[in-house]
């Protein structure tokens, strides 16, 4: 070989240090993106402790609903008074929630809802408290949307003028309760120690008032009445120590006209207000909410007192989704709805069923609406 050709010669591929070097970064590049996806999918297959929280149907208690049999039917009807025709919508809005403890959301969906507005993540514990079941949290959400139903008719009606009639019964004894063997379940209170009893708060007032003195109570069992004495235990709760009879209490009212609601597969208590407007709206004249689709929550009592929910930011995309200009947001929730009001939605915070009432009179004739409350911090 000429001399020439030695010193033009090009070096071979193992002896270009800029080529050897930048063969080793590529090599940690592709080892570094491999354990990524290992890592990626090993997580994918752990548990998360996490569930996701997200806008579930929304139902117009002036419409219908499917029953258990598949059929279409009002979802709210009235017996043994008038009704008249309805318009609009008056929107109940509900939440989902992805995941549960036999399979909860994987990373990667965590993160999708993380960074979505209308979704939130949950620690599991806060919807599936440890030892709940999914069957026995639907079955308590069930019980939960039974008794909403029942205190929504009776705030409807008693805002209507017609005479209610309350009374507390037995729902269930606790283990060991001093009451094992004197009340059973189905049992109405009808009085303790004297005082008429119309609500849980009147009982449990009466209970402690005795500081554990005997409690004299007059009982409804079919259609006999007796007199029965239960002695009270001491329990201690985080608020202090209380009076209990170990039982828990189920409210149930006497109503002058017959009132369903038929809904299935949802539970919980948040959609009382917007029963109750609805059983408004029906046994009055005129449209309540003057044709408008208004949407809402809350939960309520009897005596027309709205309660905060939870879920509120993922229902107020539920409801603008499904159309609505208006939303009735009980006042309580305010703190989670400013600064996440989605598109042009206009949320009005109620505390009470009159506050409802006069809100839907402004949005059916057109006056006063600007003077409407809006949502505020603190």
């Amino acid at each position: 070989m000429s001399l020439f050709e030695d010193a033009t010669a090009t070096p071979s591929r193992s002896t270009d240090p800029r080529r050897s070097g930048g063969s080793r970064r590529f090599s940690v590049g592709v080892w570094a993106l491999v354990i990524a996806l290992v890592a990626l999918l090993v997580l994918s297959f752990l548990p998360t402790g996490f569930v996701i929280q997200r806008q579930g149907p929304v139902v117009n208690t002036l419409g219908s609903a499917e029953n258990t049999d598949g059929e279409e039917v009002p979802l709210i009807s009235v017996r043994g008074a008038e009704t008249y025709p309805t318009a609009g919508a008056l929107d109940l809005t509900t939440v989902q929630i992805a995941g549960n403890r036999e399979r909860t959301p994987s990373w990667f969906e965590l993160a999708m809802a993380w960074f979505d507005p209308s979704q939130a993540v949950l620690p599991i514990d806060q919807v599936f408290p440890a030892g709940t079941t999914t069957e026995q949290r639907n079955e308590e959400n069930a019980a939960l949307m039974v008794d909403s139903q029942k205190e929504a008719a009776a705030a409807a009606l008693t805002q209507l003028g017609y005479e209610v009639r309350s009374h507390v019964g037995v729902g269930a004894l606790t283990e060991d309760s001093p009451s094992s063997g004197i009340l059973e379940v189905g049992d109405e209170i009808v009085s303790a120690d004297g005082t008429p009893i119309g609500d849980t708060a009147q009982l449990r007032s009466v209970i402690n008032d005795g500081g554990g003195d005997p409690v004299e109570l007059v009982i409804r069992r079919g259609d006999a009445e007796r007199t029965v004495t239960v002695t009270p235990v001491r329990s201690e709760t985080a608020d202090g120590p209380v009076w209990i009879i170990g039982i828990t209490t189920a409210r149930d009212f006497d109503f002058p006209i017959d009132v369903t609601i038929q809904l299935d597969r949802i539970g919980g208590p948040s959609a009382g207000q917007m029963f109750a407007l609805g059983i408004i709206d029906t046994l009055t004249p005129g449209e309540l909410n003057g044709g408008e689709q208004v949407a809402g929550t809350g939960t309520i009592d009897s005596a027309g007192t709205i309660g905060p929910i939870g879920g509120i930011r993922q229902k107020l995309y539920g409801a603008l989704d499904a159309g609505a200009d208006y939303f009735l947001a009980p006042q309580r929730n305010c703190d989670e709805v400013v600064g996440h009001i989605p598109g042009d939605l206009r949320v009005i915070p109620v505390a009470t069923l009159d506050d409802s009432l006069a809100a839907l009179d402004a949005i059916r004739t057109g006056e006063g609406v600007d003077d409407l409350p809006v949502c505020t911090v603190g």
